[in-house]
């Protein structure tokens, strides 16, 4: 199962006139980061509003030479593919992905989209979900988001994500560096799709002892000698 957890910056907060300035995307299959990833600054053709300047310390002088969207939407869609969608906030970053495409007469997004806002308000209730505080309630280390860049919080949300599915354990077991070593049943492969689990069968270097007697065996054959011959089954033995 093949994942992207995704992120974009923008000018501001409307995508009817603001526009993207990043998208950062980190790629999960089976749960597992692949370490691929996709990451792109644009040039959005507009200034940067102050607010949007003091989040991300984004700049129009840095921005100015960047891709604008139509260079770099071709290989923005072909990673993403058919994938599900992580994102933090889904509604603000397919909105302006959506505006973005149909700008250049593009459909919508047709992926299926988890929302992990959503996600946190219900299993956190009651309690403030931004992503440094998820973070901080996961005790994952955030302390180099001094500012919000597309990547970064990818990241960390992939973090969020897998930490909230068991960590990099996906129901296996299966833990990174020493602790897979530990676990001689279970091997680890990496393939073009991502990493994966293989079971090891091992073969039992010694047969089990019989589980009946000599007298308890020929008990039950005595006891099929009576039974009419309808209803004997497969009583012959070695």
């Amino acid at each position: 199962m093949r994942e992207i957890v995704l992120d974009t910056e923008t000018t501001g907060l409307d995508p009817a006139q603001d526009r993207i300035v990043e998208i950062g995307c980190v790629e999960l299959y089976n749960h597992m980061p692949t370490g691929k990833v996709f990451q792109s600054y644009l040039n959005p053709e507009r200034v940067m509003s102050q607010e949007a300047r003091g989040i991300t310390g984004l700049t129009d002088a840095f921005l100015k030479d960047k891709p604008v969207f139509a260079d770099k939407v071709d290989e923005f869609l072909a990673f993403i593919k058919d994938s599900a969608l992580i994102i933090h906030n889904a509604p603000f970053d397919i909105g302006f992905l959506n505006h973005e495409l149909k700008r250049l007469n593009k459909p919508p997004l047709p992926n299926r989209v988890i929302d992990t806002l959503a996600l946190a308000r219900a299993k956190y209730i009651g309690q403030k979900n931004s992503l440094d505080d998820i973070c901080q309630r996961l005790d994952i280390d955030n302390s180099n988001r001094t500012k919000h860049g597309a990547l970064l919080d990818a990241e960390l949300l992939a973090e969020v994500y897998l930490e909230w599915h068991g960590g990099r354990q996906p129901g296996l077991g299966l833990q990174a560096g020493k602790a897979a070593e530990s676990t001689p049943a279970m091997s680890r492969t990496t393939s073009r799709t991502g990493p994966r689990t293989q079971q090891i069968h091992k073969t039992r270097p010694n047969a089990l002892p019989p589980r009946l007697t000599i007298a308890q065996h020929q008990a039950h054959l005595a006891f099929l000698d009576k039974l009419p011959k309808r209803a004997k089954w497969l009583t012959q033995t070695d």
